[in-house]
């Protein structure tokens, strides 16, 4: 009966399931956390991911309302709002949602990662069959290896005689499971509104094994070595004839297309998935035609004849040509220093500070700490030269250390090689010339796997292996080792590792990388490491107070980080001045705002919860928070904070006195270039709380001048409009909106504007 169930579920599949029940119970704690940071702007008080019914005019208006991108997520967004519909504004539900896609792109994980490992075995085979002509030059008993190798493969031997496969799945299953678990993944399930990454990269994944999938097929050739109808039966490595090149190049093409375009609906991040096939191709395929890789690897034929020019092509259509233009449209615009007036960092700057980042998430996917993993990293010190700080430069050296490590072992160790393409591949979107922020933790969400794929496969590589069956020979005292039936400089120059080597040896076992035993404690230790961490984070985070307290001890230096401990302290006190927690808040509030680089949040947190409460107001935090607005150009943390103000005394819920209110907009409003956002902000303060509506209907239409596709600014220019009883007018701003109301996202906002009193 075992050996039935053997049969049925290989040890591989055993493993996996293993590996996703261990990811649930790990992450389970965390799912009964709430919400975070981003969370609320894009969901919490994103009213739009909150229809009232499954109407294609709510989906719409859903999948066009996130406040992230000017793109709009839609995907990311009718997935919040899926959630919405079926359970309503429960974090659990939405993260459990996340967990499950976690899970998905896990598998995903695990077959990508078993098509490129089964891909790198049959090219060092190849390599192998290939080096009959170096074997042959030395004479002697060496010539037999390269013929003994294709007389096994001629008979049709098992796949996982000669590629090692059962232990390459086995290793996809390692890389699979220690991606699921990886602390720094973390964020991408528990953080609810990193489903745009977990979702984008599903399809990124997608089109990588679609991609990988076809290469395979188009290079199913009949080769020198092995029959290709014996091969084709036996499912050896003899590449079989087949007609189905051209389908098998449009395989390739779709899935470099349409998952890209499917997955740029979830994040931004999934116009990557060109860039990361053509470092597979580059390094996995080499654009090589349908023909033997060994035969090419020895022919006269030159390098640029042996390409398949319909794969170049692809390349330059999908990511040549995309960049270029890409690069003329944006690239002016983020030379602009006035592009970067919000950020506390230059283009320059940017650049220095992330060779240290970059370098920082190595370290903090493969060897994390708590410390490290801080989720808010709102503290760290921007470089503003080679030596400003000293860890600038030599970062910057190991980056470059990476890529010629890349670049020299693309042949020798093409696994490797990939593995640190992709991660280094992934940073140039967040990483390089874009003025984003300068670290998040779920950048690394696809990048963790390329590292993984660096390291896994070398530290689970076998101490030896055993031919099973008629193809093994069982050991004696006669028996050669395989690497001594190579010469010397042929073992070195091509590294063949042992599932490669074994086919070509008269003996049943044959040695790998040396140090079995280190390798796999190291291997095990890191497993356990890295799932311990995760699990340890992932209870913290299914409480709000345990959550804020763990990342305030995390990042003691972080105004995020002390001001989010603040003002969970001041949820769990309901404004209430004899609770425990009223006097908890204060202390992490007012430490926050006196720490470099603080936004007005914290100071936006003291006078809310004193105001709510009608408790004094301190001078100082008035002061404070002016200063920073004249200082620095606002952002969207410090508008968000005036708009809290405005809406508690438009509310009624906060005395605020006027003059400080207007003090603290005058001062924001003094940059050049003011957002949409600040000048809507500002009319509404005007209109609802000064009783200016001249000032109020000026500054919607400088909004509207600002952003003129944003619906929500004409919407308020109807209604002050109207109130006026300027029915002309009103009807003229109605119709300019009508022509935003796409797919009938507006109709319900169009229909209320229309019915009232000053429109009749």
């Amino acid at each position: 009966m075992m050996h039935a169930l053997r049969t049925r579920f290989p040890s591989h599949q055993w493993l996996l399931a293993a590996a996703f029940l261990l990811t649930i119970a790990v992450y389970w704690p965390g799912l009964y956390g709430t919400f975070l940071f981003d969370d609320y702007p894009n969901i919490v008080d994103n009213h739009g991911v909150q229809p009232q019914d499954a109407s294609m005019p709510s989906l719409v208006r859903a999948a066009l309302s996130s406040p992230s991108s000017e793109f709009g997520r839609p995907l990311a967004s009718l997935s919040f709002a899926a959630n919405y519909l079926t359970a309503g504004l429960n974090p659990y539900w939405m993260k459990l949602t996340n967990l499950v896609i976690h899970l998905l792109n896990g598998l995903l994980v695990f077959l990508l990662a078993q098509k490129l490992i089964r891909v790198d075995a049959q090219k060092r085979l190849a390599w192998l069959v290939g080096a009959n002509s170096t074997v042959n030059a030395h004479g002697g008993e060496h010539s037999n290896v390269s013929s003994k190798a294709q007389s096994l493969m001629a008979e049709g031997a098992p796949a996982g005689v000669v590629t090692g496969s059962a232990r390459g799945d086995i290793v996809a299953v390692l890389v699979a499971a220690c991606w699921m678990l990886l602390p720094i993944n973390l964020s991408g399930v528990l953080y609810v509104v990193q489903r745009m990454e977990s979702m984008a990269n599903l399809f990124v994944l997608l089109g990588l094994i679609g991609y990988v999938a076809g290469r395979h097929r188009m290079l199913e050739q009949t080769t020198s070595y092995g029959s290709a109808p014996a091969a084709a039966r036996r499912g050896g490595l003899g590449w079989s004839h087949s007609s189905n090149s051209t389908r098998s190049f449009i395989l390739c093409a779709v899935s470099i297309t349409l998952p890209t375009a499917v997955g740029i609906l979830a994040k931004e991040t999934a116009v990557m998935l060109p860039l990361y096939a053509f470092l597979v191709e580059w390094l996995m395929f080499g654009f090589q035609r349908s023909q033997d890789t060994a035969v090419a690897a020895t022919s006269e034929m030159p390098p640029a004849r042996r390409r398949d020019r319909r794969i170049v092509a692809l390349f330059l259509l999908v990511l040549a040509l995309p960049m270029a233009i890409g690069l003329a449209r944006f690239l002016p615009g983020l030379l602009n220093p006035e592009n970067w007036a919000t950020r506390d960092f230059t283009l320059t700057t940017r650049l220095l500070s992330e060779a240290r980042i970059i370098v920082d998430y190595i370290a903090w996917t493969l060897l994390p700490s708590p410390h490290a993993l801080s989720f808010y990293h709102d503290n760290f010190h921007i470089s503003s030269g080679l030596l400003k700080p000293w860890t600038t430069l030599p970062s910057m050296l190991v980056l470059a250390t990476l890529i010629a490590l890349m670049v020299s072992l693309r042949k020798r160790q093409p696994l490797m090689s990939l593995g640190i393409a992709l991660f280094m591949g992934c940073q140039l979107l967040t990483g390089t010339i874009i003025p984003l922020e300068l670290i998040y933790e779920h950048r690394n969400y696809f990048a963790s796997f390329g590292l993984l794929l660096a390291i896994i496969p070398l530290l689970a590589a076998p101490a030896s292996l055993q031919i099973p069956g008629e193809y093994s020979t069982p050991v004696g005292a006669d028996s050669v080792a395989a690497t001594n039936l190579l010469p010397t400089e042929t073992v070195q120059q091509t590294s063949i590792p042992a599932y490669v080597l074994a086919v070509a040896s008269e003996t049943g076992v044959i040695a790998t990388l040396p140090m079995a035993l280190p390798r796999y404690a190291l291997l095990a230790g890191l497993m356990l490491c890295w799932t311990a961490l995760t699990a340890l984070t992932a209870y913290a985070w299914g409480n709000p107070l345990r959550l804020a307290e763990d990342l305030a001890n995390r990042a003691p230096r972080s105004p995020r980080a002390q001001y989010e401990l603040g003002r969970t302290y001041i949820i769990y006190s309901h404004y209430d001045p004899s609770s425990p927690f009223t006097k908890l808040a204060y202390s992490p509030l007012e430490r926050a705002a006196a720490l470099p680089g603080s936004s007005i949040l914290p100071e936006q947190a003291l006078i809310f919860m004193n105001s709510h409460m009608h408790l004094p107001l301190k001078d100082a935090w008035w002061n404070t928070m002016i200063a920073k607005l004249k200082d620095h150009k606002p952002g969207v943390q410090d508008e968000s904070s005036l708009g809290a103000l405005t809406q508690c005394a438009r509310e009624d819920h906060c005395d605020l006195p006027k003059q400080r209110m207007m003090q603290a907009y005058l001062a924001a409003l003094s940059h050049p270039g003011p957002s949409a956002r600040l000048l809507a902000m500002y009319g509404d303060y005007a209109w609802n709380v000064l009783d200016d509506h001249p000032l109020g209907e000026r500054m919607t239409d400088e909004a509207i001048k600002a952003a003129p596709n944003e619906p929500a600014y004409r919407i308020t220019l109807v209604r002050m409009l109207a109130a006026q009883g300027r029915k002309d007018d009103a009807l003229a701003a109605l119709h300019d909106l009508q022509a935003l109301n796409i797919g009938g996202s507006l109709d319900t906002s169009l229909n209320e504007l229309r019915v009232l009193p000053g429109m009749q």
